[in-house]
């Protein structure tokens, strides 16, 4: 049972969940949560008990100094935040973890019964995965939603995944047997690229939680980052000619596909973003 602290009263959030581990190639969906959390000023309010679902054999704890010099133990685990974003018709809970090593359907149901408790209206599941795709092109993101509405607003489609899945899926998997309207979002990293970070990737998503959501997120350093990823990237592809010709084969795969980013429909909503995100720089 998770207990939280000094829970402000919430209208209708909206749950926004990663974690670390096999679900987040180039830690690019933990990312995100991060980057939220620092520009919605986010506030822990719980986190599960590790001692439950973590293997300290696997998952070590982590010993360091904390801002006073002081030595503390990071132990490995799962924390619950809340925002209240300018601009949002809804706040926001934050879960950001590691995937737990046991117990997975326990764990589970402690975080959806801890949803439930905030009054959660929606769960938004992120994921990344290594994929052969072109870092000098626009990060493929695929995305699953549980409700017709929501499938139809975001041009989304059921998934046709078969095979092994992640905490993610499990998580998507009870949100559903708990009647949780959920969408999730995977994006896809390159993967001869796959040391994270993978910033190009994160603010892929970001993108794809402002058409959901509505509203423009402030990015912060996210562009800068993503652009001088993709430079560094180019410059070790340039040094390899293998790895460059790899490079021009992707690319032209991908050019030469009928890619949702190329239609009118996707320029579209990418125009519209811009345009919230000035209207909202220039309030």
């Amino acid at each position: 049972m998770i207990e939280f602290e000094d829970v402000p009263e919430l209208v209708d959030p909206v749950v926004i969940a990663a974690f670390e581990g096999w679900n987040d190639a180039g830690e690019a969906a933990s990312g995100v949560v991060d980057h939220l959390m620092d520009v919605w000023q986010a506030r822990v309010i719980g986190a599960v008990d590790p001692d439950d679902f973590y293997d300290y054999q696997v998952n070590r704890p982590v010993i360091g100094c904390d801002e006073n010099g002081y030595r503390s133990i990071t132990w490995p685990g799962t924390q619950i935040a809340v925002a209240s974003p300018p601009g949002l018709d809804h706040d926001i809970v934050l879960i950001r973890g590691l995937e737990p090593n046991m117990r997975w359907r326990q764990y589970c149901a402690e975080l959806l019964a801890a949803c439930d408790e905030l009054g959660a209206s929606m769960m938004v599941t992120l994921g990344a995965l290594l994929a052969d795709a072109p870092h000098t092109r626009p990060v493929p993101v695929t995305g699953t939603a549980s409700e017709p509405e929501l499938v139809d607003r975001l041009s989304l489609e059921e998934s046709s995944y078969e095979g092994p899945t992640g905490i993610v899926g499990v998580f998507q998997d009870a949100c559903s047997r708990f009647d949780m309207p959920t969408v999730g979002y995977w994006a896809a990293v390159p993967h001869y690229v796959a040391q994270p970070p993978c910033p190009k990737a994160t603010l892929a998503l970001v993108g794809c939680l402002e058409e959901l959501l509505e509203a423009s997120i402030p990015l912060g350093e996210l562009p800068d980052e993503a652009r001088a990823w993709e430079r560094g990237v180019d410059e070790l592809a340039s040094e390899e000619e293998e790895i460059a010709d790899y490079v021009r084969a992707l690319e032209e795969a991908r050019d030469t596909a009928d890619l949702p980013e190329a239609s009118g429909e996707a320029i579209a909503k990418e125009f519209e973003r811009y345009l919230k995100r000035r209207g909202t720089d220039q309030a």
